[in-house]
């Protein structure tokens, strides 16, 4: 009688999962990697350029109606409120752009995007850094909406150049505050949670600040809070560029500002998303 054969088990329970084993890449295929990315999420914003009607439609809703209620009240007139307004509103529309990130990124990740990216032998950091930067076009569009909105409206910049200077330090602050809600996104399982989240941190930085009004005319104690914000800093700076040419203090503090939040975030972020993709 022939001797039975044990069935051989499909899955050997006894043995420890298998790890991938990260692809080790340098520098140069890291950002080669991300700018490959990058042109993903360009093509993306391609296919679906409705994600841009918050950056096209917000810098007219919001000059109006603000111009409209403060112009007046601070200013005497709304041309007069103008060269107050159009900086602060640059900043104010690019770093809300920035919110989307973490949105878009929670989107991707419940989808299962971010699974395929581990499986290929890329950077770790390359799906992060490529949406982010794509994302970048969101802000340059908030800036450019703004200025020709504001020009529509009778702003007049003091500077070219700094204007365009300005322009640049506010997308490069943005990029840099989008890892904070990059991390959120990841941290988060809901992308309504993360926009919900980030609208609630969001609101109180930049209304309580020098945006829109003066900080003289703010109660003593958010007086304290708004010299102290970062978004009070970086508008004073878009404000001395756009307005008058200048470079002040201000732009050294706000690009401090955003290395510090890039150098804290982005490890941070990355490190998250390993371990919860």
């Amino acid at each position: 009688m022939a001797h039975a054969i044990a069935a051989k088990p499909i899955f050997d329970i006894s043995r420890p999962r298998d790890r991938v084993v990260p692809h080790r890449v340098d520098v140069a295929q890291s950002i080669s990697q991300s700018g490959t990315l990058a042109l993903r999420g360009l093509l993306k914003l391609r296919h679906t350029p409705q994600q841009l009607f918050d950056v096209f439609a917000l810098p007219v809703v919001f000059a109006v109606m603000f111009s409209s209620i403060f112009g007046g009240a601070i200013s005497g007139t709304t041309g007069a409120y103008l060269p107050t307004l159009i900086p602060g509103l640059l900043v104010q529309v690019a770093i809300a752009a920035s919110v989307s990130t973490g949105v878009q990124l929670r989107e991707d990740m419940n989808k299962g995007v971010y699974d395929r990216f581990r499986s290929l032998p890329i950077a770790r950091i390359a799906p992060l850094a490529g949406a982010l930067l794509a994302n970048m076009v969101r802000y340059v569009i908030a800036v450019f909406m703004t200025v020709v909105v504001g020009l529509v409206m009778g702003y007049r910049p003091g500077s070219v150049p700094g204007l365009f200077v300005a322009g640049l330090l506010v997308v490069v602050v943005a990029f840099a505050l989008s890892w904070i809600f990059a991390l959120m996104g990841v941290l988060m399982d809901k992308a309504s949670t993360v926009q919900g989240i980030s609208m609630l941190v969001l609101i109180p930085l930049t209304f309580m600040s020098n945006a829109l009004v003066p900080v003289a005319t703010m109660p003593g104690w958010m007086q304290a809070g708004a010299n102290l914000n970062p978004v009070s800093h970086l508008v004073s700076a878009v404000r001395a560029l756009a307005n008058d040419g200048g470079f002040s203090g201000q732009i050294g503090w706000s690009l401090f500002g955003a290395t510090a939040v890039l150098a804290v975030f982005a490890p941070v972020t990355l490190r998250v998303y390993t371990r919860r993709a």
